[in-house]
């Protein structure tokens, strides 16, 4: 039996309300699509074990959070101890497109993260499974405005992917993993501790699930 430490990996997904945050989610870790999924209330999440780099086995913990606006004040207690972001949107809707910075910046004042300059962001458009009509004009052009100057002038992998389908949805997750370990990795090596962080935002969701009400 193995003893080599585990590698425990914090992802958190944010984006607006119904951008299909957990779809990907779902998608990723169980294989499995639904159009009846509710509102996330706060935050929850999943894990999945997978392999990185060929050898590196590393536990993903991930993230999926409200995308209300009356949510975003829990945002201490679930960022805290993340390695990596994914900023979602939805292609069929350029208010979630643009709202892309914003939800960068909210992540930052609250995770309070030591290097922001290079924390590892990841973008994601969901919903490409939708007919071309309903996609945002010109959605290339837009999302290089978005990535270059309201993402402060940063470049960023852009995944375009459709949880509906499975599409790109194993490729983005494979890149994100590689991104959160790196973060990891010099965490450890700046002797950043995260646990405390973990074990707060798990407890608050636990809190959470009894009372049934994150407000």
């Amino acid at each position: 039996m193995s003893s080599r430490k585990k590698t425990l990996l914090k992802v958190i997904i944010l984006g607006d309300s119904g951008v299909g945050k957990t779809s990907l989610m779902q998608q990723f870790v169980n294989n499995k699509f639904s159009h009846q999924y509710k509102a996330t209330i706060g935050a929850d999440f999943l894990t999945k074990e997978i392999t990185v780099d060929n050898n590196k086995q590393v536990t993903l913990q991930i993230w999926d959070t409200a995308g209300q606006e009356r949510f975003q004040s829990l945002g201490v207690a679930f960022y805290r101890g993340a390695d990596c972001c994914v900023l979602c949107y939805d292609v069929t809707n350029e208010k979630s497109l643009n709202n892309l910075a914003s939800w960068k910046d909210e992540f930052l004042i609250q995770s309070n993260v030591s290097n922001p300059q290079d924390f590892p962001f990841i973008i994601i458009g969901n919903k490409i499974d939708a007919d071309d009509s309903k996609k945002i004009p010109s959605l290339q052009k837009k999302l290089n405005n978005v990535t270059n100057n309201q993402l402060g002038g940063l470049s960023y992998p852009v995944f375009e992917t459709s949880a509906k389908e499975s599409i790109n949805v194993e490729s983005a997750f494979e890149v994100i993993a590689k991104m959160a370990l790196q973060q990891e990795e010099l965490n450890e090596a700046n002797g950043n501790d995260v646990n405390d962080d973990y074990n707060d935002a798990i407890n608050i969701h636990l809190e959470t699930d009894n009372s049934g009400c994150a407000c």
